[in-house]
């Protein structure tokens, strides 16, 4: 049996894996989804290592064939792990891109907790995973989570990892409001992945939105394929 770990985004957690864990374990494989955890001292006082260190961690007790799979800063975090633990496959779904692609992301300031429980809306989850159904978007609503604003500052001003050597997919929404399509798909061909284009798809879309599911079939159907 395969065994995948899955990295969940900045302001999200484990839950958001829900329908991904269900259709890997239909497929045969077992999936481990874990909330990244804040440093001791504080969410303003983690950095992207404390992040990376669980990671690292929890795929080292996996039995392989493994695969790590990343959404959003999620998957800049699986790509880091790529390069220093042994792995059989990789996925990334609208990863935050590594240097030098940072650089091409839109310049933002990131205050020291950034609030995104504490300031989240229903309406502002409908507006930002439009492609999710109401059931979904008032689950979301209730579940965000602050963050660090210095681990997303770190991320966007380029992280430094090197290319995988392993089987990689890489999931672009074509709706991403915050990823560039375009910047993600040249990312992608700069790893000599492959791509799998999700039309309508918004950034979190692809665990989230109605067609989830399928995504996650692809992905589980692809990862077989790779792992033969």
């Amino acid at each position: 049996m395969a065994r995948a770990l899955l990295l969940h985004g900045a302001g999200g957690g484990a839950w958001e894996w829900t329908v991904w864990q269900r259709v890997f374990a239909a497929h045969g494989i077992a999936a481990h989804a874990p909330d990244l955890q804040p440093d001791a001292a504080g969410l303003e006082a983690t950095r992207f290592a404390h992040y990376l260190e669980q990671a690292r961690t929890a795929v080292r007790t996996l039995a392989r064939p493994r695969l790590v799979v990343g959404a959003s800063l999620g998957g800049l975090l699986a790509l880091a792990t790529a390069a220093a633990e042994a792995l059989d496959a990789l996925v990334l779904v609208n990863p935050l891109p590594p240097a030098p692609f940072a650089s091409r992301l839109p310049r933002r300031a990131w205050p020291a907790r950034v609030p995104w429980a504490t300031t989240a809306s229903l309406a502002g989850t409908r507006a930002a995973v439009p492609d999710a159904d109401d059931a979904t978007c008032l689950a979301a609503w209730r579940r965000w989570r602050d963050e660090s604003g210095a681990v997303l500052a770190e991320a966007y001003a380029g992280i430094a990892v090197a290319e995988p050597t392993v089987p990689t997919l890489v999931l672009a929404a074509e709706a991403d409001a915050d990823l560039p399509f375009a910047l993600t798909t040249e990312f992608a061909r700069q790893l000599g992945a492959d791509v799998l284009a999700c039309d309508g798809d918004s950034h979190v879309g692809p665990l989230l939105g109605r067609r989830a599911a399928a995504r996650a079939g692809l992905v589980a159907a692809w990862t077989l394929q790779r792992l033969r």
